[in-house]
């Protein structure tokens, strides 16, 4: 096992803004390995939903102290993401991971995800307008169909992350804040990141047993990506989160624009 330092910064500069945001786990790290490093499309996706779970866990602990986790969305997602999970890795172990097929499969598919999250980071306030507009004076919705919807967002959600390690970050946030719109962004925050917690752990675990994970790359991200969750979600309430999502948008769209394109 070799120690890459650059791993470990790269860690450091994610995990902060997972913490600030709730986005940048898989949007960011995935790609950075995959067109910084080297590293192929599955062995990337996997050792980052490991990563993710891990690093995720410890700002899960700070969201919980102050309060910014809803048990309710957080246990809805899960019902339907865990299954999704599950049957992701079920195709994924059944199929040659190391084929031009599968490998641009993983990285198109990544490649648009990152265009949509960068879409929803810079636009997700005219979105919720306009979801706000459509739904107008009509009766909202009830509660059973609310978490219908919500058990359906989390099954798309596994799909995606487990295949991308995308789409729990800005994606999720934004519908979440079309289903509930009366809670506090912080609050849909720390859900997300709560309900991200199994879902990777799920992922990469599944993904250890079919052969995908860098454990010596693994453990670089990890010592430089816990204290920067931890920063990230301390700073949270203190930094102006609309000009750090447009950054983050535009590293995104470059970072996409590499992907798509070879």
């Amino acid at each position: 096992m070799t120690f890459e330092p650059l791993y470990s910064l790269s860690g450091l500069f994610v995990g902060a803004l997972v913490g600030i945001t709730g986005v940048g786990g898989g949007s960011l790290m995935t790609p950075l390995l995959v067109l910084l490093f080297g590293v192929h499309p599955a062995t990337a996706v996997g050792t980052d939903l490991l990563y993710a779970a891990i690093t995720k866990t410890a700002g899960t602990a700070v969201h919980g102290m102050h309060g910014r986790i809803n048990w309710k969305i957080v246990g809805s997602l899960a019902a339907g993401s865990v299954p999704a999970a599950v049957l992701m890795l079920w195709l994924l172990a059944g199929v040659d991971r190391k084929s031009i097929g599968v490998t641009n499969t993983i990285t198109v598919a990544l490649g648009w995800l990152l265009v949509m999250t960068a879409i929803m980071l810079v636009f997700r306030g005219s979105i919720l307008e306009l979801a706000r507009r459509a739904i107008g004076d009509r009766t909202p919705p009830r509660p059973t169909t609310i978490l219908i919807l919500t058990v359906i967002l989390g099954f798309c959600l596994g799909v995606l992350v487990t295949l991308t390690s995308v789409g729990a970050g800005a994606l999720g946030v934004t519908i979440l804040l079309v289903l509930y719109p009366r809670l506090n962004v912080r609050e849909i925050v720390g859900s997300d990141i709560v309900h991200a917690v199994p879902l990777t752990l799920i992922g990469g675990m599944g993904y250890w047993l079919i052969g995908e994970i860098d454990w010596a790359m693994l453990f670089a991200l990890l010592i430089g990506s816990i204290p920067g969750i931890i920063i990230g979600s301390l700073l949270a309430p203190k930094l102006h989160e609309r000009t750090i999502r447009i950054v983050l948008a535009a590293t995104l769209a470059v970072v996409a624009g590499k992907l798509l394109t070879g």
